[in-house]
C-alpha cells in the first residue's frame, strides 16, 4: 500500500475543564465564608465588578428585570408522596449599573440647624462617645495576664517574681507546667530548692490546679483549695486507673469507704476540672449561618406544600458588572494591552456573575429535593430519618452525584429542629427483617441510645438483648454493628454498665 498525504476531518465530542469551568467547580464547594472572601478579592481585583448595595429579600432578584422575575424565591415542599412543586430556577442577569445606589451625604436639620451625618450614630453635640464600636469591646483576659496580676501581689522578691515568670511561660494552654523544674531553675541560674518554693507558692494561684505536672496533682490541688484532700480522697486519685474502669468494688476496698461514701467522693471528683486554664481561651466557637432557610409553608397555599425553602440572602454575595463604565472606557483611544485588560476583566466579572447565580439555583434545588424526601425527619425527629444516598437526590433532580457531593459540603439548613448541614441528612441503609422497609443508620443508633438510657439496674441490655429487641420493632442488624454503634456513641459496656448502676443504686439512687 503506497503512502501518501492526506486531509481527514473528525468530528469527536470531549468535556474540556476549562479554568472557567474549574473555578465554577470550586465556587459550588465553598462554604458562605469562604465564598465571602473570595468575592471580596475579586472586587478589589476587577475595576468592572462593584457590589450591588440595593436591598432585596432573596439576594437575586435585584439583578433579573422585572418582567423576567419570579413571584418567589423560595420552593414550596409538598409531602414525599405528592411530590414536589415545579418551579423556574434559572434566571438571567442583566448587568445594569444603578446611579442611584451612591452613598447619600449628610443630612442638614433646619430645626437644630446643624449637619447630621448617617454615621454619628445619632450625636447632635460634642459630648457624644465617638469611637468606633469595636475601640469599645473588652479583650477577655487571658490565664498569663491572670497570673501574673497575682504574682505581683503575693511575691515580692525580685529573684522570686523572675521564677515565677518563668514558671507563667512554661504553662500550656491547659494550664500545666510543661518544664522540667530542674532545667528551669539551672536556665535561670536559681537553686532548685527556690524553684520548688515558688512552686508551691504560685500552685496557689487562681484558678486552682493550675501550674501541675500531672493528672492526679490537678486534680489534689482543686481538692486542698476546697479542704476535701482527705485520705480517702488520697487513696482515689492513687488509683485513677480503677475510676476508668469502673471497678466501683475495688475502689471501695482501696478508699475503706462504702457505696454511698464512694458515690459522693465520685461527684465531687467529676465537678473537678482536669484543664483549668481552657477557661481564660475564648473557644466559643463562630456561629453558623445558614445558606437555607426552611419553614412551614402559608396554610392554603395553591400547591398545597408542607414546607417553604428558600435561600438566605444574607450568605448571597450580590454583585453587579458595571457595563456603563466598561462601554465609556472602551470608547476612547486605548492601546492594545489596555483593550486585553479590559476584555478579560469583562469576560470574569460577567462570568462570576452567572457562576454566583448558578450556585445559588443549584442549592435551592438540591435542597428542596432534600427536605422533600426527608420531610418524615421534620415531622418525627431522628427516627423518621430515611436512609439516602446521593445518587437518590442526583437522580432526582437530574444532575451528577459529584454536583450533588459539592453542594452539600459545608452547606447548613435552618428548619424548625434546629440547624444542620446538609450532609447530615445522606445515612447508610440497615436493612430491615422480614422483608421490611430499610432503616437509617442515625435513626438506628438513636433508637439504641434510647433503650440503654432507659434500661433498669436489674436487667441491663447486652448486646444481643439489643439485637432481639431491634429485630422485633424490623431491624435486622448484626451484634457487632450494635457493638460498634454503642462504643461511636461512648456508651460502655453491659458489664460496666451493670457494676456502675449496681453502685449508684444505693439508698434509692440511680445513676
Amino acid at each position: 500500500m503506497a503512502m501518501q498525504p492526506r486531509l481527514d476531518l473528525r468530528q469527536t465530542q470531549s468535556l474540556v475543564m476549562t479554568p472557567q469551568l474549574q473555578q465554577a467547580i470550586k465556587l459550588l464547594q465553598l462554604s458562605n465564608m469562604e465564598l465571602t472572601v473570595f468575592v471580596d478579592q475579586e472586587l478589589e481585583r476587577n475595576p468592572l465588578l462593584e457590589r450591588d448595595e440595593r436591598g432585596a429579600s432573596t439576594g437575586l432578584e435585584a439583578d433579573v428585570p422585572v418582567e423576567q422575575r419570579r413571584d418567589s424565591d423560595s420552593l414550596m415542599v409538598d409531602r414525599p408522596e405528592t411530590g414536589a412543586a415545579e418551579a423556574p430556577l434559572d434566571i438571567e442577569i442583566d448587568n445594569s449599573f444603578d446611579e442611584g445606589s451612591a452613598h447619600e451625604g449628610p443630612s442638614y436639620d433646619p430645626d437644630v440647624g446643624a449637619w447630621q451625618r448617617a454615621d454619628s450614630g445619632g450625636g447632635r453635640g460634642f459630648e457624644g462617645d465617638d469611637r468606633a464600636f469595636d475601640e469599645t469591646l473588652s479583650e477577655p483576659t487571658s490565664l498569663r495576664d491572670h497570673l501574673v496580676e497575682q504574682l505581683g501581689m503575693d511575691l515580692h522578691g525580685a529573684a522570686d517574681r523572675i521564677i515565677g515568670l518563668a514558671l507563667i511561660d512554661s504553662l500550656d494552654e491547659n494550664g500545666w507546667l510543661t518544664a522540667d523544674l530542674a532545667d528551669l531553675a539551672e536556665g535561670l541560674g536559681a537553686p532548685l530548692a527556690d524553684a520548688e518554693r515558688v512552686l508551691a507558692a504560685v500552685q496557689r494561684f487562681d484558678p486552682p490546679g493550675v501550674f501541675a505536672r500531672s493528672l492526679k496533682e490537678c486534680l489534689a490541688l482543686q481538692l486542698i483549695d476546697r479542704n476535701r484532700y482527705d485520705p480517702c480522697m488520697v487513696a482515689l486519685l492513687e488509683n485513677l486507673e480503677m475510676v476508668a474502669r469502673r471497678d466501683f468494688a475495688g475502689l471501695m476496698r482501696v478508699c475503706a469507704v462504702d457505696a454511698d461514701d464512694l458515690h459522693d467522693m465520685l461527684g465531687e471528683l467529676r465537678a473537678l476540672d482536669p484543664k483549668p486554664g481552657l477557661r481564660f481561651i475564648d473557644s466559643a466557637a463562630p456561629p453558623i449561618i445558614p445558606d437555607v432557610l426552611m419553614r412551614p409553608a402559608p396554610p392554603g397555599n395553591e400547591d398545597g406544600a408542607v414546607w417553604a425553602v428558600e435561600l438566605n440572602p444574607e450568605t448571597l454575595p450580590r454583585v453587579l458588572v458595571n457595563t456603563r463604565y466598561y462601554a465609556q472606557v472602551s470608547k476612547g483611544k486605548r492601546s492594545k494591552d489596555d483593550k486585553a485588560f479590559l476584555t478579560e476583566n469583562f469576560q470574569t466579572a460577567s462570568w462570576l456573575v452567572k457562576a454566583l447565580d448558578q450556585r445559588a439555583t443549584t442549592i435551592l434545588k438540591v435542597s428542596t429535593e432534600l427536605v422533600r424526601q426527608q420531610a418524615a425527619f421534620f415531622e418525627r425527629g431522628v427516627q423518621g430519618l430515611r436512609p439516602l444516598i446521593l445518587r437518590d437526590i442526583a437522580e432526582a433532580i437530574e444532575m451528577h452525584e459529584s454536583t450533588v457531593s459539592r453542594v452539600t459540603s459545608n452547606k447548613y439548613i435552618a428548619t424548625p429542629r434546629g440547624i444542620f448541614e446538609l450532609k447530615y441528612f445522606f445515612t447508610q441503609s440497615i436493612a430491615g427483617a422480614n422483608g421490611a422497609d430499610a432503616h437509617s443508620a442515625e435513626a438506628v443508633r438513636d433508637r439504641i441510645k434510647s433503650l440503654i438510657d432507659a434500661e433498669p439496674p436489674a436487667k441491663i441490655l447486652s448486646d444481643d438483648a439489643l439485637v432481639v429487641i431491634l429485630k422485633k420493632e424490623g431491624i435486622d442488624i448484626a451484634r457487632r454493628t450494635v457493638a460498634k454503634y454503642r462504643e461511636a456513641m461512648r456508651i460502655p459496656s453491659s458489664v460496666q454498665r451493670r457494676r456502675e448502676k449496681s453502685v449508684l443504686a444505693c439508698n434509692g439512687r440511680v445513676g
